[in-house]
């Protein structure tokens, strides 16, 4: 890695950050985070439900603010920094796109499960046409062997996506199964590519930095590591770090770590810390933004949370089945009574 290496980085809190707070966040919050941001030189911002355009449900949760208030927050005090929504077709539509497009919104990533590229090329292409900067989005990458998310990054690069992500959703990659992933997509692909980790397994930055070793220009992070299960990348110190290794960002360093300690620490309801469940989620490779979820069926059941995310690890159960968390706890618990009776 060298100096001449410039990495693009998207500061995700305002919307990955959604889950670890239960989508609570206010237009006060957004704005001030936003602003802070802005003034720290942060190339993208993303803002969002947790879950996307259109995630506030009952099934995801619901959101305390309309997330278009929150995006048209965040871009009036963005100067510098460009405002990025992610959504997951199915849950968003075309529609919501064009909103936020509408708000000012200057990028839109499209994501969908790693094996479901193909839900995506109405999406991107409708991304496109409103001339958004435009990203493919391939969440929950291990559970796909690296030929078939190959596979699905060109279906995202034949719709139009000027970059694709290697998207680390349960935190359950290891260092050498990132380098392979990104290795082969920097070998097949022509668009950018980029990375987006968890910290479940305490191995987010080592993702991090492998990924960018093997040509990934597009990295993830999020401030104080406000994001689900125990965060992402921690911004803050991936600009302290690529900044000792010589790679230019563009961020104000310092700028960067107040926005952490005084904006963002804040909100956070607990600090993020790599607690037994969220431990879990990395080793079953459970979706993220379970966490809250499965914690509060494991009270509703009187279970421990661990067992729930096991199980939904080994029913490989991904992003939009959280209706199945409920089941998955149900069933653990009538076990228990049937051999308790």
């Amino acid at each position: 890695m060298s100096g001449n290496l410039k990495i693009k980085i998207t500061e995700v809190a305002l919307r990955d950050g959604s889950h670890a707070i239960a989508h609570q966040f206010t237009v006060d919050q957004v704005t001030r985070v936003a602003k802070a941001l802005d003034e720290a030189k942060m190339p993208y911002i993303e803002v969002a439900h947790g879950d996307g355009l259109a995630g506030s449900s009952l099934q995801y949760g619901l959101s305390r603010t309309n997330e278009m208030e929150l995006i048209e927050a965040a871009v009036s005090v963005c100067q510098h920094t460009k405002v990025a929504v992610l959504l997951l077709p199915g849950i968003g539509t075309v529609n919501e796109l064009k909103h936020a497009a509408g708000l000012g919104v200057k990028m839109a990533r499209i994501a969908t499960h790693v094996t479901e590229a193909d839900v995506s090329a109405q999406h991107i292409a409708m991304s496109k046409e409103l001339g958004l900067e435009t990203v493919g989005f391939l969440m929950m990458s291990h559970m796909a062997p690296v030929e078939k998310l190959v596979e699905q990054a060109k279906l995202m690069e034949s719709y139009g996506a000027d970059i694709v992500y290697v998207v680390d959703s349960a935190g359950a990659l290891l260092p050498h199964e990132v380098r392979e992933r990104i290795r082969a997509l920097r070998n097949t692909l022509t668009v950018e590519i980029g990375f987006h980790g968890h910290n479940n397994l305490s191995l987010a930055m080592a993702n991090t930095l492998v990924a960018i070793e093997e040509g990934a220009t597009r990295i993830d992070g999020s401030a104080r590591c406000l994001g689900a299960g125990a965060g992402n990348t921690q911004t803050e110190v991936l600009v302290a770090v690529l900044d000792r290794l010589g790679i230019d960002t563009g961020i104000d360093l310092y700028k960067m770590m107040d926005v952490a300690e005084e904006t963002v620490a804040p909100i956070l309801h607990t600090p993020q810390e790599i607690t037994r469940d969220s431990l879990v989620l990395g080793y079953a490779g459970v979706y993220s933004s379970f966490l809250l979820h499965a914690q509060r069926a494991a009270r509703r059941f009187g279970l421990d949370s661990r067992d729930i995310l096991v199980e939904l690890g080994k029913r490989k159960v991904v992003g939009g089945q959280e209706d199945m968390i409920l089941d998955v706890a149900a069933e653990i618990a009538k076990k228990k009574t049937e051999a308790a009776g």
